[in-house]
C-alpha cells in the first residue's frame, strides 16, 4: 500500500555546513550525516535542492527503516532546526515556509541526548562529507557550470566511509606513502571523496597535505593506467586550494600538470585563475583570462562578469569597471547573454552586478579622494561619466564620498556631491551638511559654508548645535580679519548678516568690527557697534571698551572719551594697559601732564607694566600737537626707566624736532637710532634733510647715510557716511549712543 506523498519545503543550508537537523524528543539528521533511533515509524524519503538553495522533502511508503543507505527519519512534529558543522552547532528558527508550515513558535536547545538514550558517539555515520553540497555545487555557486561530467554517486559505495575523519587522518600524511597505508583498507573510492578533502585541506590552509593526496592519486593513476586519476574537477579544486593558502607558486606547476595530461580548462578554471591573479594584485592578468574564455568559445558565468569587475576594482580603473559593465548590459538587453537555458537567474544576476559595479565605482572614487594627489577633476568627471552611463550612484554613496573629502581641494568634489544630493532625493543627512560646511570653511569658501547653513534653515533638516558652532566659527574667521585688516564694512555686513539668518553675535564678533572701527578711525561707526552690541544683551569687555576709548580718541572726541572711561570704571570693568595707553594719550592731546603722570603713577600701584607703547603714545601726542619740548622730556623720562626707545619713538620724536626748528637734536637722534641698529624710515630721514636746509644747519650726509626706500602704503578706501548708514542700519548720532552709559 502506498501512502499519499507529503512534501516538505526545507529552508537553504548555509555553505560549509553539512547537515541538517529537525529537532523535537528525538534527534533527528537529514542530508548527509543521520543517526539511528529506536523509534518504529521511520519512512523513506527523497531529498532535492533548488537553484535558491531550498530542498524538498517527499515521504511516501509504509513507514519502514532503510539500513541499505542507513538513512532513517522519525515522521514526528518538528519544532527546531540545527545547522551543524565540524562538530559544532548553531540552532535557529526555521524559515519560511516550513517555519510557516509547521507553526514554529520558537527556538529552542539542541537536543544532545534525546529520549532514545543513544549519545552523540553512538550515531553510525554514512558518507559524511565536509560540506552539504557536493564538490560540483560548491564550485558552481561560486565559478558557475563545471562541464566535467562527475557520476560517481557516494551513495554507491558498498562500505561507509567517514569523510571528515578520513580527511583528519590524510592531513597527518607526510608522505605519499603515508596516503597509501591510511587508505589501503578503504578499498576504491570515489574521486569525490577525495575532492571533497582537497577542498576541506583548502578552507584549512593545508596546500601540503593537498599536493601529498594528489601525487597520491597521480601515482594511483600509473597503478591502474588510467582507470583512477586526476580529472578537471580534482585539478580545479587544487587550483582552489592555492587560491584560499596563498601559495600561489604552486599555480604555474598546477597548469604544466594539466597541460602534459591534456586537460582543457573550463569556466570554474578560468574563474579560479581569475581570482587568483585578482589575490595577486595582477589585474590585467585576470582581466586577459576573461579575454581567454570568449576566445576559446566558453560562455562567461555570472561570477567571471563579477571577478572582472572586482579586478578593475584591485587596478583602481573605475573607468574600465564602467566601460566593462556597459558592454555587458548591452549584450545582455540585445540577448548575447542568457538568452540559453544554463541554469542561471540571469535577471538577478544583472541586477546583482549593477549594483556591484556601482559599488566599485564608488570605492575606486574613494581611493582617488583619500590619495596624496589631487584627484578632484577626475572625481568630477567620472560622476558625469557614471550618469551618462545610466548607473548615478545612491544617496549613500554620494554621502560617503562627502565623508571622504577632508583636504581643502576636495571643496570643487564636496559641493558638486551635495548639489547632486540636494536635487535628486528628498532628504539629505545632517551630518553630511555639517561636514559640507566644515570643508568649506577649510578651504577658506565662507559664503558657500553659508549657503549650506541656508539650505538647512529652508529646506532641512533643521540645524543643531554643531551647525550653529561651525558657521560661526567661520564668521569669527572673516570678523577676526576685519579686524586685522581694520576693513570695517565687512564687519558690519557680516553682523548683519548673522542676524539674518538668526545667528546671535556673540562678545567675540561685537568685539571684532569694534576694533577694525577702531583701525580705521571709524569714531561714528564704533559708537553705534557699541550701542548695537548693548542692545542685544551682549556685556562689553575691556576689549570692547579700549576699541570704543581709541575710535573716540582717533576723532578727537576727548571729553566723549572721558565719559566712556568714567562709566568703564563705574561698572567695575578693569582697565589694561591698552585702555591707560589710550586715556594717556587723550590727556596728552589735551596738555594735561599731571593727569599723564597720574596715569603712569596708577599703572606702577597696580602692577600693570609701562612700556615702550605707552611712552610712544605720549611722545606721539606731543609730536601731533606740536610740544617738541614735552615728547624730547618724556623721551628721556623712558630711557632714565630703562625701557628702550623702538623705530615708532625714533621717528615720532625726529618729526616734532625737525617740525620745530630743531634739526640738530633731530639729526643727532637719527644717528642714535643707528647706531642703536634701527632702520627708520624714509619719512624720518626727509625730516632731517629738509629741516637742516630750512633753518641751516650742517649736517654730515655720508653718516646719515643712503635714503631709506619708502614703505608701501597701504590704500584705505572708505564709504561715505551715508552710505555707510544705508549699510549698517546705522542712522542715530552718536550722542544716543551716550545715553546709555547713564
Amino acid at each position: 500500500m502506498v501512502h499519499t506523498l507529503t512534501t516538505w519545503v526545507l529552508p537553504p543550508v548555509p555553505f560549509g555546513f553539512d547537515s541538517v537537523t529537525y529537532l523535537n524528543k528525538r534527534r533527528i539528521k537529514l542530508g548527509l550525516v543521520f543517526s539511528v533511533s529506536n523509534s518504529t515509524k521511520v519512512s523513506v524519503f527523497q531529498c532535492s535542492r533548488n537553484s535558491r538553495g531550498y530542498g524538498s522533502l517527499v515521504f511516501s511508503g509504509p513507514p519502514k527503516l532503510d539500513f541499505t543507505c542507513g538513512f532513517m527519519l522519525e515522521c514526528s512534529e518538528v519544532k527546531f532546526v540545527t545547522f551543524s558543522k565540524l562538530g559544532k552547532s548553531h540552532v535557529g528558527d526555521l524559515p519560511p515556509p516550513l517555519g510557516w508550515a509547521l507553526g514554529v513558535g520558537g527556538v529552542g536547545n539542541e537536543v544532545v541526548e534525546e529520549q532514545t538514550g543513544l549519545k552523540p558517539h553512538d550515531m553510525s555515520v554514512t558518507g559524511e562529507l565536509d560540506g552539504v553540497e557536493d564538490d560540483d555545487d560548491c564550485e558552481e555557486k561560486m565559478n558557475g557550470d563545471d562541464n566535467s561530467k562527475e557520476d560517481e554517486k557516494l551513495d554507491e559505495c558498498d562500505g561507509k566511509v567517514d569523510v571528515r575523519a578520513l580527511g583528519m587522518r590524510l592531513q597527518t600524511a607526510k608522505t605519499v606513502g603515508d596516503v597509501e597505508e591510511i587508505l589501503k583498507d578503504k578499498g576504491d573510492l570515489p574521486l569525490k571523496v577525495f575532492s571533497t578533502i582537497i577542498c576541506g585541506f583548502g578552507k584549512a590552509k593545508r596546500m601540503d597535505s593537498a599536493l601529498i593526496l594528489f601525487d597520491w592519486m597521480k601515482k594511483r593513476k600509473i597503478e591502474t593506467n588510467g582507470s583512477f586519476g586526476p580529472n578537471l574537477f580534482v585539478y580545479n579544486t587544487l587550483l582552489g586550494v592555492v587560491k584560499q593558502s596563498g601559495q600561489f607558486a604552486e599555480m604555474e606547476a598546477i597548469l604544466n600538470e594539466m597541460a602534459q595530461v591534456g586537460i582543457a580548462y573550463n569556466v570554474v578554471t578560468y574563474n579560479t585563475l581569475i581570482s587568483i591573479y585578482v589575490e595577486k594584485g595582477e589585474g590585467d592578468k585576470a582581466l586577459s583570462m576573461l579575454e581567454e574564455i570568449h576566445r576559446n568559445g566558453l560562455t562567461p558565468s555570472p561570477a567571471s562578469y563579477s571577478l572582472g569587475l572586482l579586478a578593475y576594482r584591485r587596478l583602481e580603473d573605475g573607468h574600465g569597471a564602467l566601460n566593462f559593465f556597459v558592454q555587458f548590459r548591452e549584450k545582455y538587453r540585445q540577448g548575447e547573454i542568457g538568452k540559453d537555458d544554463d541554469g542561471e537567474d540571469w535577471e538577478t544576476e544583472f541586477t546583482q552586478l549593477e549594483k556591484f559595479t556601482l559599488r566599485v565605482c564608488y570605492q575606486v572614487m574613494r581611493c582617488w579622494l583619500v590619495s596624496r594627489d589631487n584627484l578632484s577633476n577626475k572625481v568630477l568627471k567620472f560622476l558625469v561619466d557614471m550618469d551618462n552611463a545610466g548607473i548615478p550612484l545612491t544617496r549613500a554613496e554620494l554621502e560617503r564620498l562627502v565623508w571622504a573629502c577632508t583636504r581643502e581641494d576636495h571643496y570643487i568634489v564636496v559641493k558638486e556631491l551635495y548639489i547632486r544630493i540636494r536635487e535628486r532625493y528628498d532628504k539629505i543627512s545632517l551630518s553630511v551638511c555639517n561636514h559640507v560646511i566644515w570643508l568649506m570653511g577649510k578651504a577658506k569658501k565662507w559664503w558657500a559654508a553659508l549657503e549650506v547653513y541656508e539650505d538647512l534653515l529652508d529646506k532641512g533638516p533643521k540645524p543643531n548645535n554643531l551647525s550653529y558652532e561651525l558657521i560661526v566659527s567661520h564668521f569669527n574667521i572673516l570678523l577676526s580679519a576685519a579686524r586685522r585688516k581694520g576693513i570695517w564694512r565687512w564687519g558690519v555686513r557680516l553682523l548683519n548678516k548673522m542676524e539674518d539668518k538668526g545667528l546671535k553675535p556673540g562678545t567675540k564678533e561685537w568685539n571684532a568690527v569694534l576694533v577694525a572701527c577702531s583701525k580705521a578711525s571709524e569714531t561714528t561707526t564704533a559708537v553705534q557697534i557699541f550701542k548695537r552690541m548693548v542692545e542685544n544683551g551682549e556685556k562689553p569687555t575691556i576689549i570692547s571698551y579700549g576699541a570704543l576709548l581709541s575710535a573716540l580718541e582717533k576723532g578727537k572726541l576727548y571729553d566723549e572719551a572721558l565719559r566712556v572711561w568714567n562709566h568703564m570704571v563705574k561698572v567695575g570693568v578693569e582697565p589694561n594697559v591698552y585702555a591707560y595707553t589710550i586715556m594717556a594719550s587723550i590727556y596728552t592731546a589735551q596738555g594735561n601732564f599731571n593727569r599723564v603722570d597720574a596715569i603712569i603713577e596708577e599703572m606702577v600701584a597696580l602692577g600693570i607694566e609701562v612700556t615702550v607703547v605707552t611712552y610712544n603714545a605720549i611722545i606721539t601726542g606731543c609730536a601731533r600737537n606740536g610740544m617738541s619740548s614735552a615728547a624730547y622730556e618724556w623721551f628721556h623720562r623712558m630711557t632714565v626707566q630703562n625701557i628702550s626707545p623702538n623705530e615708532t619713538t625714533y621717528e615720532m620724536l625726529i618729526d616734532a624736532l625737525a617740525n620745530d626748528g630743531k634739526p640738530k637734536l633731530a639729526y643727532q637722534l637719527y644717528t642714535r637710532a643707528q647706531h642703536e641698529g634701527l632702520v627708520l624710515s624714509s619719512k624720518a630721514y626727509d625730516a632731517v634733510v629738509q629741516s637742516s636746509r630750512t633753518y641751516g644747519a650742517t649736517i654730515d650726509l655720508g653718516i646719515l647715510g643712503p635714503r631709506p626706500m619708502d614703505k608701501k602704503k597701504r590704500v584705505q578706501i572708505r564709504k561715505t557716511l551715508t552710505e555707510f548708514y544705508n549699510l549698517a542700519d546705522t542712522q542715530e548720532s552718536p550722542q544716543v549712543f551716550y545715553k546709555l552709559l547713564i
